[in-house]
């Protein structure tokens, strides 16, 4: 009976393991305004991409490994500008860099699969329907959206599981790995990324780094630095 036991956590294990994706590499996007405001994206912003390595990805000065998040947050510049000034926090002493940790909950995540039609919100619905993106099946997604007259924009977006983990906090937080997404920014705008070139490779786990030189923050802590941050350049404009 014991050798019952261990065999099936060993086909449990092995079931876990093979669960996990094994791509290494890079995913690019093109950025454009897709919402019902249209608005200029700037060259620098124009196109974006995601460095996976099995199931972290790093994406800016972001990092996401499985439902983890650490953001490293440069504020230095705002620092100095005030030093500058003679004008200092009132309990915050450093150079303003900071890594903020985060952890998700799937039940959260989750959410925005729930049908939700009020005026300005949106949800996500899991559609039939597959296609071929740089040798990756790509699964369609639709995202409902509605206008103050109770409208739905319903908008196409793709994703993969063959890319990352199970759910990509780091862009639109949907389960599944984007190919094609847009995200809300509120008041008639929003912008689409669309997945313009899947490198294979030339990523390794020390790629999956953030900057050195920051220190690790509470959200709490860094929330109060943003609040005494603002009323320090409040200050400033008196």
């Amino acid at each position: 009976m014991k050798k019952v036991i261990v065999a099936a956590m060993m086909l449990l294990t092995l079931g876990a393991v093979s669960a996990q994706n094994t791509f290494k590499g890079i995913v690019k996007y093109n950025v454009t305004s897709s919402g019902k405001v249209d608005m200029t994206i700037p060259a620098e912003a124009a196109t974006a991409e995601i460095k996976v390595f099995e199931n972290s990805l790093l994406m800016d000065q972001t990092i996401q490994n499985d439902l983890k998040v650490t953001v490293a947050a440069d504020f230095s510049m705002y620092m100095q500008y005030l030093a500058a000034n003679d004008i200092e926090l009132e309990s915050y002493q450093g150079d303003g860099k900071f890594l903020v940790k985060d952890q998700a909950n799937k039940a959260s995540l989750d959410s925005i699969y729930l049908p939700d039609t009020e005026p300005g919100h949106f949800y996500y619905e899991k559609a039939e329907g597959t296609k071929d993106f740089f040798g990756f099946t790509a699964h369609k997604l639709i995202m409902h959206r509605y206008n103050e007259e109770g409208q739905d924009n319903p908008t196409e977006c793709w994703y993969t599981t063959e890319i990352g983990p199970e759910y990509c906090i780091l862009l639109g937080g949907i389960q599944g790995f984007p190919l094609v997404i847009t995200r809300e920014l509120g008041e008639g705008r929003a912008i689409t990324y669309t997945c313009s070139e899947i490198v294979n490779g030339k990523v390794k786990k020390t790629d999956m780094l953030l900057p050195a030189g920051y220190k690790d923050a509470t959200e709490e802590e860094f929330q109060q630095f943003q609040q005494e941050l603002k009323d320090a350049f409040e200050l400033l404009q008196d």
